[in-house]
């Protein structure tokens, strides 16, 4: 059963690359059909445009070529899970944990960020999902509603608070940040040049196995993400030892994680989370994995979704409703 839980209905920031890309995805279920540099193509273009803005992401015209997508690639159960920090509840959480400082590069750049990402209602959010399940399920594809949360030691509690606003199908733990640090955000990667990578490393899988401990999520997020812009760690001993350790602390837990493709077609490391090596040990040690896209367009659902089933081997796909797995 192909199933794809890791799906965002948009991010920010909204810039000249979001434009074109939302632009993009509209022309992939409603092709322009005028001459190409006419006026009517960019009235047309314009048009698309301007009712996407006008009507948001949360509105069932965009939510549903998410289905339109699964349909045509076979995936049966969908899994729609902003992140926590698109949602406005959620700024003091965010606020105690990152680098904002405006005396700082890195500081004016993450509350720049912040700022331009944090634009939603959670409640709008799971509005618009509760009301898509049904459209959803009279054409053949189960909606589940998720969320993907970051992940912070020492806030735990708050967190909890904040996943008790929802009635979630299942909730997504990730890191995308180290010391307030947002290590995926291009526009300050190049901090990664300040650390010893296998301290850094070290870090952030210590920091997996606390999100594990705190019992607050179902999945655990693109297990090694730090790798996103291919600064690695090239010893192969290292590596297994924390392969090793992490498949360990997920048994123990009986928590799941995903093979999620997303690092692999919007990324410079061009690769999958696991990586193969890591997965080889997940499923050795028989995790619970599920399969994502981490699409954040509707024609982006799916990518890499069956070929990494394969990858499973006799592991069936983890699936979940109401928190719990099925």
């Amino acid at each position: 059963m192909l199933v794809d839980y890791h799906i965002h209905l948009e991010e920010g920031p909204y810039n000249e690359k979001w434009r074109k890309r939302t632009l993009q995805s509209l022309l992939h279920f409603y092709p322009n059909p005028y001459p190409p540099s006419s006026i009517e193509a960019i009235r047309y273009e314009t048009t698309l445009l301007e009712n996407r803005l006008q009507k948001g992401c949360y509105h069932e015209n965009w939510i549903d070529l998410y289905c339109q997508t699964a349909k045509e690639k076979g995936i049966l159960e969908v899994g729609i899970v902003d992140h926590l920090y698109r949602f406005k509840e959620t700024r003091t959480y965010f606020e105690k944990a990152l680098d904002l400082n405006l005396e700082t590069d890195l500081g004016q750049k993450q509350h720049h960020w912040l700022n331009r990402v944090m634009t939603e209602s959670m409640q709008d959010f799971i509005t618009a999902i509760q009301d898509a399940k049904v459209r959803w399920q009279q054409q053949g594809v189960t909606l589940l509603l998720g969320i993907e949360a970051d992940y912070f030691v020492g806030q735990e509690q708050e967190l909890a608070q904040l996943l008790a606003l929802g009635d979630w199908d299942f909730v997504i733990g990730s890191v995308h940040f180290i010391d307030g640090w947002g290590f995926d955000n291009p526009d300050v990667s190049t901090l990664f040049l300040t650390y010893d990578l296998k301290e850094l490393y070290a870090k952030f899988f210590e920091t997996i196995e606390q999100l594990v401990d705190s019992k607050l999520f179902d999945i655990v997020a693109h297990i090694d993400n730090l790798k996103v812009f291919n600064y690695r760690v090239e010893d192969e001993e290292f590596n297994t030892y924390w392969y090793d350790r992490l498949a360990k602390k997920l048994k123990q837990a009986n928590i799941a994680t995903e093979i999620n493709s997303g690092l692999r077609y919007r990324y410079p490391v061009a690769e999958s989370c696991p990586s193969p090596a890591f997965l080889n040990n997940l499923t050795k040690s028989q995790i619970s994995i599920t399969l994502s896209s981490d699409a954040h367009f509707p024609d982006d659902l799916g990518n890499f979704v069956a070929e990494n089933s394969t990858l499973l081997g006799a592991l069936n796909v983890a699936r979940f409703r109401n928190r719990k797995r099925i």
